[in-house]
């Protein structure tokens, strides 16, 4: 969804799992959650990179920014970031993820990722989709409403 986003407003899109150092990677591949403090380097680098892109270069990462204080680091450097909440069951989400292939973090991750999750607040500017769409889908309501904001 976020490379077919990324090709509709003419922006780099980047997968933010391919930005987590090595340690994050071995743990999540070991089957334990990452914590506060090893999320916060990798979160730091998103931050960065989405504020040296600025409002110029517009600049899609996918990131699992699943509470509120994760969200505010990253717009404490750059506060234009918008946040797209791809929203499904953990039903869905377990289907989809045993059919992907090559990817470190384990289904029974996807767990404590709820438990985890912090809905976007009415006063943080995002948008909540519900992933029972096809990407297609997904990406022109996104498109919408980023040319609407």
């Amino acid at each position: 969804m976020g490379e077919l986003l990324g090709g509709q407003i003419k922006a780099e899109f980047l997968d933010g799992d391919s930005m987590h150092p090595k340690a994050n990677i071995d743990k999540m591949a070991s089957e334990k959650p990452l914590d506060d403090a090893d999320r916060e380097p990798w979160l730091g680098e998103i931050g960065r990179l989405l504020a040296a892109a600025g409002e110029r270069e517009p600049l899609i990462i996918a990131c699992s920014a699943l509470k509120r204080k994760y969200r505010d680091q990253i717009r404490e450097q750059a506060p234009a970031t918008v946040f797209i909440h791809l929203h499904g069951s953990l039903e869905l989400l377990t289907e989809r993820m045993g059919e992907r292939a090559g990817h470190f973090m384990p289904v029974g991750l996807l767990k404590s990722q709820f438990e985890t999750l912090e809905e976007l607040e009415p006063d943080e500017r995002g948008l909540v989709l519900d992933i029972s769409a096809s990407p297609q889908q997904l990406a022109s309501q996104a498109a919408s409403w980023l040319g609407n904001h």
